[in-house]
């Protein structure tokens, strides 16, 4: 079995779910240790979503014998919140609420990498939530629910509405620091020594792989690889953004600066200065050693080759590629999570 998880979830007055929390999502996880929960939901194959009550989660924390498992079962039979198990049989096209949050959960438990995964189906899949004080609202029950309040004497406030909502809400990665929680979503993948700053932004199957600076954007479908900085106001272009179907990276030991921005994949320890978007289709002035003109190519001929360092001519306002001879280094103190 490709993943397995036991959730806890909102509907709307209709019955259909809003979101799904999955406090251990489980990958490729011991048929075994299952099996009670395959018999008591009455599971025979494939990819779905069956209704878990709080009898039969009771049912199955004496049967299990893996004590975490136990042990989320007996917390889960003190609810009346709905309840679902998820078996995905292959990593298939989504065709649930239920088993997208899965997905979104395996990425940000770090369980599966940035396009390992098929999320293909995941749009039609996710509801337009309205995310509120009271969790998630279904939209065409957001009034009531905000007269309701009102005449309660207090106030319904709607953080956003939006399809995804933010990471921090069912998943804290270990060794992170994150400014403002609002801008990661669910289904980011956030490496251990990972800062992000209050004008940072992550999107879902986008993050990076361990240590890194991100003060910039890192849009849908992008990684950013180990020790690098991405600088305030940058951005990356992803797959949702004019990327299409290239996967577009950043190596190791990479510096984007400030408000620059990229749309290829870069090697390892390269630099893009301040203020400078490389796009795929940007000519680029090749310089050799000496800084002399060698030839002049579009960036997506110089994809992931590495110790690159590009810039705007002042003078000319050519775009000139060179080798990068600086190496990036976080400051260890800043970027410290203890």
């Amino acid at each position: 079995m490709f993943s397995f998880a036991l959730g806890v979830g909102t509907k709307d007055r209709a019955g259909n779910w809003l979101e799904v929390y999955f406090p251990q999502p489980q990958l490729n996880p011991d048929t075994n240790t299952i099996a009670p929960l395959i018999a008591k939901t009455g599971y025979s194959g494939g990819n779905c979503a069956l209704a878990l009550s709080s009898v039969d989660a009771s049912g199955c924390a004496r049967e299990v014998t893996d004590p975490a498992l136990k042990q989320l079962l007996e917390r889960l039979q003190t609810t009346d919140r709905p309840l679902v198990a998820v078996f995905l049989e292959r990593d298939d096209k989504l065709s649930s609420v239920p088993e997208a949050y899965l997905k979104l959960h395996l990425l940000s438990h770090r369980l599966v990498k940035p396009h390992g995964i098929n999320l293909d189906g995941i749009f039609p899949c996710l509801p337009n939530n309205a995310w509120t004080s009271e969790g998630a609202i279904a939209l065409d029950e957001l009034a009531a629910r905000q007269l309701q309040a009102r005449l309660d004497g207090r106030t319904l406030e709607v953080f956003s509405v939006d399809k995804f909502p933010k990471m921090t809400n069912y998943v804290v990665p270990s060794g992170v620091r994150i400014a403002d929680t609002a801008r990661v979503r669910l289904g980011a993948y956030i490496g251990e020594g990972t800062t992000i700053m209050h004008e940072g932004f992550v999107n879902f199957n986008a993050g990076t792989s361990g240590t890194a600076m991100i003060e910039g954007r890192i849009s849908a479908g992008v990684f950013v690889g180990n020790n690098s900085d991405l600088g305030g106001g940058c951005s990356i272009m992803g797959t949702l953004s004019g990327g299409g179907k290239e996967v577009i990276s950043v190596g190791e030991n990479c510096l984007i600066g400030a408000n620059a921005g990229l749309g290829f994949p870069l090697g390892d320890r390269c630099t893009i200065e301040s203020g400078l978007y490389v796009s795929a289709g940007t000519k680029v002035t090749i310089l050799d050693s000496g800084l002399n003109p060698v030839e002049v190519v579009k960036a997506r001929e110089l994809s992931g080759k590495s110790d690159l360092l590009f810039l705007r001519n002042s003078n000319t306002g050519v775009v000139e590629c060179r080798t990068n001879k600086s190496k990036v280094e976080l400051n260890a103190e800043l970027h410290s999570h203890n």
